[in-house]
Order: structure tokens, then C-alpha cells, then sequence
């Protein structure tokens, strides 16, 4: 069975990675899709972020990373998918996370939607909370794989800010 996975990943965490990883015991081909949402201005082009992505689960043979606009419902109806893995870190992600699913369900009945609660250590990491940190110049290297922090370091000591 192929699953999908769909985020921003802007940047991809540890948290994301571990979904990902577990993700990979549960299915045929997990897909690791790469919204591009036209409402956000994110820090990194979608390619750079599959790229990220890519690296970062090399080690793990059936994910695939792509990208995609639009609803993920249709995009699961694309790929024949029929699974839309989501993490749940805290009580309020469940709530918008059963909401979307069951929007998903009407708009499709061939979708179902997994929650995966994430592992404790990562329940407050988000990459909201990873940008940040680095902006004001923390220490995000036990946040997110190490290419990726690599390209977060490069993204505020250059002009972006």
C-alpha cells in the first residue's frame, strides 16, 4: 500500500524524520509529499527542501519524495494512495488533524487518514520553533538532521534576515 506523508517540511525536524522512519515499517512506499502552498513564503524553494529531505532518508528504501499543489486528497487520488499519514504532537494538533481528516474522507472515500503520536522527545519541536531559535542565533543541531541545520546556518548568516 502507498502512504503519503504531506507537510511543508520548511525545514524538516527530527519530529518529521521519526514520523517518516516509523511510517517506513507500516507501508509498501511512503511518499513524502511537499506541499506547495502559495499562502506561505517559506525559507526554502520546494526542490531544496525535497533535496533535504532526500538526504536525510537515505538510509530508508521505499520513500519517495516529490512535491504537489492543491488538495492532498486529489494528489492521493493521483498517486493511488491510500493513506495520509499525519503526527500528532499535542491535544490541539488532534483536533485539527480529525477535522481535516474527516474533510479528506468526504471529498474521498478511498482515503483513510493514520495518526502517528510522535515520540516525547520531539512533542514540542516544530519547524516554527526550529527557525526561530536559529534566527536569534541558537543551537538547532539536535533539532533537525545535520544538512539541514547546515542549511539553516547558511540562510541567517547570509542576507535573508
Amino acid at each position: 500500500m502507498i502512504a503519503i506523508y504531506p507537510g511543508s517540511f520548511d525545514p524538516i525536524t527530527l519530529g518529521h524524520l521519526d514520523i517518516i522512519e516509523r511510517s517506513n515499517k507500516l507501508f509498501d512506499t511512503v511518499v513524502v509529499g511537499v506541499l506547495c502552498n502559495p499562502n506561505k513564503t517559506p525559507m526554502f524553494s520546494v526542490k531544496k527542501r525535497m533535496e533535504q529531505i532526500h538526504q536525510s532518508t537515505q538510509h530508508l528504501s521505499n520513500i519517495k519524495v516529490d512535491s504537489f499543489t492543491g488538495l492532498t486528497v486529489e494528489y492521493a487520488k493521483l498517486l493511488n494512495a491510500g493513506v495520509l499519514i499525519r503526527g500528532l504532537r499535542v491535544l490541539s494538533d488532534f483536533e485539527k488533524e480529525l477535522q481535516m481528516a474527516h474533510t479528506n474522507k468526504t471529498l474521498w472515500e478511498g482515503i483513510e487518514t493514520i495518526f502517528l503520536a510522535t515520540n516525547k522527545e520531539y512533542s514540542f519541536l516544530s519547524s516554527s520553533i526550529v527557525k526561530e531559535i536559529a534566527k536569534f542565533g541558537g543551537n538547532i543541531d539536535h533539532f533537525v538532521p545535520s544538512n539541514v541545520a547546515g542549511d539553516i546556518y547558511h540562510y541567517y548568516n547570509s542576507d535573508h534576515q
